[in-house]
């Protein structure tokens, strides 16, 4: 093996199936952005073309299925991942080609069940999502579900922080490995997250930041766990990391559209 190719197994690299934000604010360029501000190499497999500003979804234009699972075989046979970040997925077509994909894959899997935008257009089709609680939440390492998804996955209301903990209770049981529930959608001054593995309880805390600028926060987020977990972090030190990287690029976003704007990706390099 030549000294090139030693130096670049050295990369953290992380495999990206999510949609296109052709604003830039989440899904695959904000996955881009943490993973490459986190040190890692950012790989991707585009699930759908969205229409989308910080106005909203506008229009969806999924990618065929067989291309879907395509990118993921060219990359995982060539380049590799160490760990693989899940984000929108659309339909269950589209949840069953990833999972046929991924058949085999040992490294671990973020999975971010992306079901609605931040400005309320959904992102998975009903029927995909008993495919995702069937083929893909038992594969992941952890996943990532705001208030609004733990009540569609668990068919519970969540409405404060200890129904938030039920309900991350309550999918544990589904089959992932972890689940870190997001309170951002819960009212109060403080951010409270839990991460929930089937022997450990975690309780995460930040303050509530006031802004709108918060488009592509839970991709930011599950992206940058993944980062973590590609590097070699403990799943809880991937967390923390990942929060604090997030709480730092929602103060250093740059104010831009006219509604749910983007964070500061690139903060550290200012």
């Amino acid at each position: 093996m030549s000294s090139l190719h030693a130096n670049s197994m050295r990369v953290p690299r992380v495999l990206i199936i999510a949609g296109s934000d052709s604003g830039g604010g989440a899904g695959i360029q904000a996955d881009i952005k943490t993973v490459t501000m986190l040190g890692g190499y950012a790989a991707t497999a585009v699930t759908a073309i969205t229409v989308q500003n910080t106005l909203g979804v506008s229009a969806i234009h999924p990618v065929p299925p067989d291309i879907v699972g395509g990118q993921i075989r060219a990359v995982l046979d060539d380049i590799g991942a160490d760990a693989i970040k899940i984000g929108m997925l659309g339909d269950a077509a589209t949840v069953e080609a990833v999972a046929r994909a991924l058949e085999g894959v040992a490294v671990p899997i973020v999975l971010d069940p992306v079901m609605v935008a931040k400005g309320g257009s959904p992102l998975l089709e009903d029927e995909a999502v008993g495919a995702l609680y069937r083929l893909l939440l038992p594969r992941a390492a952890v996943v990532t579900p705001n208030a609004p998804e733990l009540t569609v996955l668990t068919d519970t209301d969540v409405t404060d922080e200890a129904d938030l903990l039920l309900a991350a209770q309550e999918l544990l049981a589904a089959g992932p490995a972890a689940v870190l529930a997001k309170g951002g959608h819960l009212e109060g001054p403080t951010v409270v997250d839990w991460l929930v593995t089937h022997n450990s309880q975690q309780r995460f805390e930040s303050p509530r930041i006031a802004t709108v600028h918060t488009h592509g926060t839970g991709c930011t987020l599950a992206s940058a766990v993944a980062a973590g977990l590609a590097a070699g972090l403990p799943l809880a030190s991937a967390v923390e990391r990942a929060r604090a990287y997030l709480m730092s690029a929602i103060l250093a976003a740059p104010g831009l559209g006219g509604g749910h704007g983007p964070l500061g990706h690139n903060f550290a390099v200012r």
